[in-house]
């Protein structure tokens, strides 16, 4: 189980983007990195190819996820996470005592 996983809602606590909220739409867990909606977005430039027009793109760019924190289901302020592990159950809890609710893909 990982402290963050896809549909978190989170909160940017350093950098350019800091105090923006947003729900996390990938994990890249080999660079420890989220990416995240609305937020660290920046143009790509792509060149004219016979199958496809050039322009310029704005998308989302991975966030390192020590600059992220999920935001605590009962109060809206960000938290850490720690695992609460009840008989073969595993669940991630807020500091303040919420259980975070596992995201259905």
């Amino acid at each position: 189980m990982q402290r963050l996983t896809v549909g978190d809602e989170v909160v940017v606590i350093r950098g350019d983007d800091k105090g923006k909220k947003g729900k996390i739409k990938k994990v890249i867990e080999e660079k420890h990195a989220v990416v995240i909606e609305g937020v660290n977005v920046v143009k790509r430039h792509l060149r004219a190819l016979p199958q496809r027009p050039g322009g310029i793109l704005e998308v989302e760019a991975p966030l390192d996820w020590s600059k992220v924190a999920l935001l605590d289901p009962s109060t809206g302020k960000p938290t850490r996470v720690k695992f609460k592990v009840e008989g073969d159950k595993k669940s991630r809890v807020a500091k303040s005592g919420a259980v975070i609710p596992e995201q259905t893909k």
